[in-house]
C-alpha cells in the first residue's frame, strides 16, 4: 500500500476517535518520509506519525473519503 503514496501527497482519511468509537471523521493529512524508516512513508496526522497498513481508509480527495464515509456510517438506514 505505501508504495501507492509518496512523500508531499495531501490525502483523506476517515479517523475514529480513539476515546470513542462510534465517533468518526474525515481528516486531512499528509504523506511524509518516516521519520524511523527512509525506506518508508508515513501519515502525519494530529501532530503525530501513523504507519500506513492496508486496512487504513485512506483517499486521494475528500468526495472519496465522503463517499465511503456515507457508505459505513449512513445511520438514517437502520431508521
Amino acid at each position: 500500500m505505501n508504495s501507492k503514496y509518496t512523500a508531499g501527497d495531501k490525502v483523506y482519511v476517515i479517523y475514529r476517535n480513539p476515546h470513542t468509537a462510534n465517533v468518526a471523521n474525515i481528516k486531512e493529512a499528509e504523506v511524509v518520509q518516516h521519520p524511523n524508516d527512509e525506506q518508508d512513508v508515513a501519515l502525519f496526522l494530529y501532530d503525530a506519525y501513523h504507519r500506513l497498513s492496508d486496512d487504513d481508509a485512506v483517499f486521494s480527495s475528500y468526495e472519496e473519503a465522503e463517499l465511503v464515509y456515507n457508505q459505513l456510517f449512513d445511520y438514517e438506514q437502520y431508521d
